[in-house]
């Protein structure tokens, strides 16, 4: 584990330890790698949330490109489901910052931590691609 992943574990806990409500945290790159988690999630677990919130994102683009300003930039995503609710922000190029939260938490209260969290180090969240874009050929 490097050190920018043990910093970024804390502040992840930190999030989930101050925001009641809040279960676990995951940062993730936009195609869906985990990058860091709170120690609450397994790594399966961690695995399969990242998928999801990837999932969840592309969609949220996809309905922002077709039905918002045509920009395709998404501010947010919430999803309620039977015990508990997924909030997804967008954390730096690239990356996104996903928490679970138990079904009775303040949204605005998490969606603010969430947001603050990410305009203070919303650089230190970010994912370069895993692959280098094409370039023309000769």
């Amino acid at each position: 584990m490097t050190t920018q992943n043990t910093n970024l574990e804390w502040l992840l806990e930190n999030l989930v330890g101050n925001t009641p409500g809040a279960i676990h945290a995951l940062v993730l790159s936009k195609d869906g790698l985990k990058l860091c988690h709170t120690a609450g999630l397994s790594v399966d677990k961690a695995d399969q949330l990242a998928a999801i919130a990837a999932g969840v994102q592309a969609l949220s683009h996809g309905a922002s490109a077709e039905f918002g300003d045509g920009s395709g930039g998404i501010r947010n995503s919430m999803t309620e489901f039977h015990g508990g609710i997924l909030f997804i922000v967008e954390a730096g190029l690239g990356a996104h910052l996903a928490v679970i939260a138990a079904e009775d938490a303040d949204v605005g209260l998490i969606g603010h931590n969430m947001d603050e969290l990410v305009e203070q180090i919303g650089s230190f969240l970010t994912a370069a691609p895993r692959y280098a874009q094409a370039g023309p050929t000769a």
